[in-house]
């Protein structure tokens, strides 16, 4: 492509960039619009991707795998009675009537308040009367007391590592010897002794 020789001066040009319709640096915004108009004018639109960035989706075939049917023509059982085979409370809780009466004597008459936390059930492979916390740093004896002070309970204290603010997991025989539900969040208040 030739140039053709065209005399323009500096005042041509600011004359030009004055009084222009579009000024420079709405360029870009108008020929972005452009590109996205003649995606409209061939039929694909601006979201659609070009016909060669298409995928084919293809069903399977015979040689596909496919998962083998259950013997007999049985059918999955219903989300609802996953669980109800499951062992019972009463079977995973294997503590003592003689550990549940000695974790409910009365309260030591020394005792130290180390806090309050918010305790979940810890796990029920766990035997024992035991609190995981944050609020200790060694294995120790204690007490907790649920917030309302309807419950009180002799427990080993087991440090979990973390910080004093981050909950802590009661045991199995924790939860039932307060008679609390297993799927609780309750607060206690937790003492040393």
């Amino acid at each position: 492509m030739a140039i053709v020789g065209v005399a323009v001066s500096r005042y041509d040009i600011k004359m030009a960039l004055r009084y222009s319709s579009v000024p420079v640096v709405m360029l870009p915004l108008v020929l972005g619009g452009c590109m996205q108009l003649s995606g409209l004018l061939d039929g694909r639109g601006s979201d659609m991707p070009a016909q060669e960035d298409r995928v084919a989706v293809r069903s399977p075939g015979e040689t596909t795998t496919r998962p083998l049917a259950r013997p007999g023509g049985q059918r999955a059982a219903p989300a609802a009675q996953i669980g109800r085979g499951g062992q019972q409370v009463a079977a995973l809780d294997q503590t003592s009537p003689e550990e549940r009466a000695a974790a409910m004597a009365p309260p030591a008459a020394r005792t130290q308040l180390l806090g309050e936390t918010l305790a979940s059930l810890g796990s029920p492979a766990d035997q024992g009367l035991w609190l995981r916390t944050g609020l200790v740093t060694r294995v120790t004896q204690g007490r907790i007391e649920t917030q309302d002070g309807s419950g009180s309970l002799r427990v080993e204290l087991r440090p979990s590592g973390a910080v004093a603010g981050s909950g802590s997991q009661l045991s199995l025989s924790g939860f039932t010897t307060l008679g609390l539900p297993l799927t609780q969040l309750v607060t206690l208040r937790v003492y040393a002794e």
